[in-house]
Protein backbone atom coordinates (compact mmCIF):
# COMPACT_ATOMS: atom_id res chain seq x y z
CA UNK A 1 0.00 0.00 0.00
CA UNK A 2 1.62 3.49 -0.57
CA UNK A 3 1.70 6.06 1.68
CA UNK A 4 -0.96 8.68 1.94
CA UNK A 5 0.13 12.02 3.58
CA UNK A 6 -3.19 13.07 4.25
CA UNK A 7 -4.23 16.59 5.37
CA UNK A 8 -7.11 18.17 6.09
CA UNK A 9 -8.50 21.76 4.62
CA UNK A 10 -8.06 24.67 6.44
CA UNK A 11 -10.62 26.46 8.62
CA UNK A 12 -13.63 28.12 6.85
CA UNK A 13 -15.71 30.63 8.72
CA UNK A 14 -18.15 28.45 9.05
CA UNK A 15 -15.69 25.76 10.60
CA UNK A 16 -15.28 28.69 13.06
CA UNK A 17 -18.58 29.15 14.41
CA UNK A 18 -19.40 24.86 14.17
CA UNK A 19 -21.47 25.25 10.70
CA UNK A 20 -21.75 21.51 8.89
CA UNK A 21 -20.42 22.77 4.85
CA UNK A 22 -21.10 19.38 3.66
CA UNK A 23 -20.71 19.97 -0.06
CA UNK A 24 -21.17 23.78 0.41
CA UNK A 25 -18.40 25.32 -1.31
CA UNK A 26 -17.38 27.91 1.88
CA UNK A 27 -13.72 28.91 0.98
CA UNK A 28 -10.57 29.70 3.66
CA UNK A 29 -10.36 32.20 6.02
CA UNK A 30 -7.13 33.87 6.88
CA UNK A 31 -6.39 31.05 9.99
CA UNK A 32 -7.04 28.78 7.44
CA UNK A 33 -4.84 29.56 4.58
CA UNK A 34 -2.20 29.85 7.35
CA UNK A 35 -2.98 26.14 8.39
CA UNK A 36 -2.60 25.00 4.90
CA UNK A 37 1.01 26.72 4.68
CA UNK A 38 2.05 25.20 7.88
CA UNK A 39 0.77 22.09 6.65
CA UNK A 40 2.97 22.41 3.64
CA UNK A 41 6.25 23.19 6.01
CA UNK A 42 5.53 19.69 8.31
CA UNK A 43 5.79 18.03 5.10
CA UNK A 44 8.39 19.50 4.01
CA UNK A 45 10.12 18.89 7.14
CA UNK A 46 8.87 15.41 7.14
CA UNK A 47 9.87 14.18 3.64
CA UNK A 48 13.91 16.36 4.25
CA UNK A 49 14.06 13.48 6.99
CA UNK A 50 12.82 10.89 4.80
CA UNK A 51 15.06 11.93 1.97
CA UNK A 52 12.02 12.11 0.19
CA UNK A 53 11.54 14.29 -3.06
CA UNK A 54 8.50 16.21 -2.97
CA UNK A 55 8.39 15.89 -6.95
CA UNK A 56 8.22 12.52 -6.90
CA UNK A 57 4.73 12.10 -4.91
CA UNK A 58 1.38 12.18 -6.71
CA UNK A 59 -1.18 15.12 -5.64
CA UNK A 60 -4.92 14.97 -5.86
CA UNK A 61 -7.52 17.11 -3.70
CA UNK A 62 -10.68 17.36 -2.78
CA UNK A 63 -12.62 19.21 -5.88
CA UNK A 64 -14.53 21.64 -3.11
CA UNK A 65 -12.14 25.00 -3.03
CA UNK A 66 -11.38 24.85 0.63
CA UNK A 67 -9.36 21.59 0.21
CA UNK A 68 -7.96 23.12 -3.52
CA UNK A 69 -7.06 26.38 -2.09
CA UNK A 70 -5.06 23.93 0.97
CA UNK A 71 -3.34 21.80 -1.58
CA UNK A 72 -1.97 25.11 -3.68
CA UNK A 73 -0.63 26.60 -0.48
CA UNK A 74 0.69 23.27 0.35
CA UNK A 75 2.52 22.91 -2.48
CA UNK A 76 3.78 26.55 -2.49
CA UNK A 77 5.07 25.79 0.84
CA UNK A 78 6.96 22.76 -0.82
CA UNK A 79 8.74 24.59 -2.98
CA UNK A 80 6.15 23.22 -5.99
CA UNK A 81 3.93 24.59 -8.66
CA UNK A 82 0.62 25.84 -6.99
CA UNK A 83 -1.80 23.91 -9.38
CA UNK A 84 0.00 20.95 -10.57
CA UNK A 85 -2.28 18.23 -8.61
CA UNK A 86 -5.69 17.05 -9.64
CA UNK A 87 -8.86 16.42 -8.15
CA UNK A 88 -10.87 13.08 -7.34
CA UNK A 89 -14.68 13.34 -6.26
CA UNK A 90 -14.18 10.41 -4.10
CA UNK A 91 -12.54 12.54 -1.60
CA UNK A 92 -15.28 15.05 -0.91
CA UNK A 93 -17.16 15.41 2.22
CA UNK A 94 -20.27 13.89 2.74
CA UNK A 95 -22.94 15.83 2.24
CA UNK A 96 -25.39 17.01 4.58
CA UNK A 97 -28.31 18.00 2.80
CA UNK A 98 -30.90 20.00 4.54
CA UNK A 99 -28.71 20.43 7.20
CA UNK A 100 -25.70 22.52 5.46
CA UNK A 101 -25.13 25.48 7.42
CA UNK A 102 -26.97 24.31 10.34
CA UNK A 103 -24.95 23.93 14.00
CA UNK A 104 -26.03 21.19 15.57
CA UNK A 105 -28.41 22.88 18.18
CA UNK A 106 -30.20 24.10 14.62
CA UNK A 107 -29.95 20.33 13.29
CA UNK A 108 -32.09 18.69 16.60
CA UNK A 109 -34.82 21.93 16.40
CA UNK A 110 -35.26 20.75 12.41
CA UNK A 111 -35.60 17.45 12.45
CA UNK A 112 -35.25 16.04 16.56
CA UNK A 113 -35.96 12.12 15.46
CA UNK A 114 -33.17 12.26 12.77
CA UNK A 115 -31.04 13.86 14.71
CA UNK A 116 -31.87 11.72 18.03
CA UNK A 117 -31.28 8.39 16.14
CA UNK A 118 -27.80 9.75 13.98
CA UNK A 119 -26.36 10.68 17.51
CA UNK A 120 -27.10 7.17 18.69
CA UNK A 121 -25.26 5.72 15.36
CA UNK A 122 -23.72 8.16 13.46
CA UNK A 123 -21.74 6.24 10.93
CA UNK A 124 -24.79 4.65 9.01
CA UNK A 125 -27.40 7.33 9.58
CA UNK A 126 -27.48 9.85 7.38
CA UNK A 127 -28.37 13.54 7.91
CA UNK A 128 -31.62 14.63 6.87
CA UNK A 129 -31.55 14.02 2.77
CA UNK A 130 -27.93 13.72 3.37
CA UNK A 131 -25.18 10.80 3.37
CA UNK A 132 -23.61 8.97 6.16
CA UNK A 133 -19.85 8.12 6.69
CA UNK A 134 -21.10 4.14 5.55
CA UNK A 135 -22.12 5.91 2.46
CA UNK A 136 -19.12 7.36 1.52
CA UNK A 137 -17.17 4.20 2.56
CA UNK A 138 -16.76 2.64 -0.84
CA UNK A 139 -15.59 5.73 -2.89
CA UNK A 140 -13.06 5.88 -0.10
CA UNK A 141 -12.31 2.33 -0.39
CA UNK A 142 -12.01 2.33 -4.70
CA UNK A 143 -10.19 5.69 -3.94
CA UNK A 144 -7.24 4.04 -1.85
CA UNK A 145 -7.45 0.54 -4.15
CA UNK A 146 -6.78 2.23 -7.47
CA UNK A 147 -3.18 4.28 -5.84
CA UNK A 148 -0.07 3.19 -7.55
CA UNK A 149 2.45 6.05 -5.71
CA UNK A 150 2.83 7.58 -2.33
CA UNK A 151 0.44 10.29 -2.32
CA UNK A 152 -0.67 13.58 -0.96
CA UNK A 153 -4.31 14.30 -0.06
CA UNK A 154 -6.56 17.20 0.91
CA UNK A 155 -9.73 16.23 1.86
CA UNK A 156 -12.21 16.61 4.47
CA UNK A 157 -13.43 15.91 8.28
CA UNK A 158 -15.69 12.71 6.60
CA UNK A 159 -12.92 11.70 3.89
CA UNK A 160 -10.27 11.26 6.99
CA UNK A 161 -12.52 8.99 8.88
CA UNK A 162 -13.84 6.45 6.02
CA UNK A 163 -10.21 6.61 5.10
CA UNK A 164 -9.13 5.58 8.99
CA UNK A 165 -11.71 2.95 8.11
CA UNK A 166 -10.95 1.72 4.65
CA UNK A 167 -7.39 1.02 5.52
CA UNK A 168 -8.65 -1.42 8.40
CA UNK A 169 -7.10 1.04 11.39
CA UNK A 170 -9.99 1.88 12.92
CA UNK A 171 -13.62 0.32 13.89
CA UNK A 172 -16.46 3.26 12.39
CA UNK A 173 -17.12 3.60 15.76
CA UNK A 174 -13.53 4.61 16.80
CA UNK A 175 -12.63 6.57 13.79
CA UNK A 176 -16.15 9.06 14.81
CA UNK A 177 -13.75 9.53 17.92
CA UNK A 178 -11.52 12.65 18.66
CA UNK A 179 -11.09 15.37 16.24
CA UNK A 180 -9.25 15.83 12.56
CA UNK A 181 -7.16 18.79 13.55
CA UNK A 182 -6.63 21.33 10.54
CA UNK A 183 -2.92 22.30 9.98
CA UNK A 184 -1.91 18.69 10.87
CA UNK A 185 -0.52 15.45 8.70
CA UNK A 186 -1.97 12.24 8.81
CA UNK A 187 0.83 10.09 8.27
CA UNK A 188 -0.84 6.68 6.86
CA UNK A 189 2.09 4.26 6.52
CA UNK A 190 3.19 0.60 6.71
CA UNK A 191 -0.15 -0.19 8.10
CA UNK A 192 -0.29 2.61 10.82
CA UNK A 193 -1.27 6.16 11.23
CA UNK A 194 1.25 8.89 12.74
CA UNK A 195 -0.01 12.14 12.95
CA UNK A 196 2.17 15.18 12.95
CA UNK A 197 1.78 18.40 14.00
Amino acid sequence: MPTIYYIRHGQTDWNATGRFQGTQDIPLNDIGRAQASAAGQLLRDLLTRDGRDAASLSYVASPLSRARVTMELLRVALGLPAEDYTTDDRLREITYGAWEGFTLAQMEQSNSEIHAARLADRWAVAPLRGESYADRLPFIADWTGALTNDTVAVGHVGTARTLMVALGLKSPAEALEGLIEQGALYVFRDGGLTIVR
